[in-house]
C-alpha cells in the first residue's frame, strides 16, 4: 500500500470519526489541522447532554425535509460546527487552519468557518449550496474536492 499524502491522511481520520455520528440520516467527520497536526475533530449529532436521534428519532426524516433544507429543523450540530466548538471549549486557535470534511460545508457552516479563519476546505461528497460556493469563493477559501 503507496504511503497517502497529506490530504489523503486527514481525509481518512475524518472518515474514521464519521462512525462517532449519531445522525439517522448521514454521518459526517470533520477535523480542523494546522501544520501538520490535528487541532479537533467533530461529528455531526445531538448537543451534549441532549438525547440522540437514534433514541428520539428524526424530524427531518419524519417530515421528508430534502437534504441540504431547512438546517433548523435538526437536533443535531454539523460536524463542522461541532469541531469549531470543541477547539473553542478547549481554547485553542484554528484560525489559518485547514479542515478536512467528508462532506462539503452547507452554507451556515460555511460562514462559520469563514468568520473562524479557515482557509482550505478539503471534502469528499456533497450536496449543491449555490450560495455557500459563492461566499467561500469570496472570502478567498479555497475548496478542493477530495474523493479517496
Amino acid at each position: 500500500m503507496p504511503r497517502p499524502s497529506w490530504p489523503e491522511y486527514f481525509m481518512g481520520i475524518a472518515r474514521m470519526v464519521t462512525a462517532r455520528s449519531t445522525c439517522l440520516r448521514r454521518h459526517v467527520g470533520a477535523i480542523l489541522v494546522k501544520d501538520k497536526r490535528i487541532l479537533a475533530t467533530g461529528y455531526n449529532g445531538a448537543p451534549s447532554g441532549v438525547r440522540h436521534c437514534e433514541e428520539v428519532g428524526c424530524l427531518r426524516q419524519d417530515s421528508a425535509v430534502p437534504s441540504g433544507m431547512r438546517h433548523e429543523l435538526c437536533r443535531g450540530l454539523h460536524a463542522e460546527q461541532n469541531a469549531i466548538i470543541q477547539a473553542a471549549y478547549h481554547g485553542i486557535s484554528i484560525t489559518g487552519s485547514t479542515l478536512y470534511c467528508t462532506n462539503k460545508p452547507c452554507v451556515i457552516c460555511s460562514k462559520m468557518l469563514i468568520n473562524a479563519g479557515i482557509g482550505t476546505i478539503y471534502y469528499d461528497q456533497g450536496y449543491d449550496d449555490p450560495l455557500a460556493d459563492q461566499m467561500l469563493e469570496e472570502a478567498g477559501v479555497e475548496v478542493l474536492r477530495l474523493s479517496i
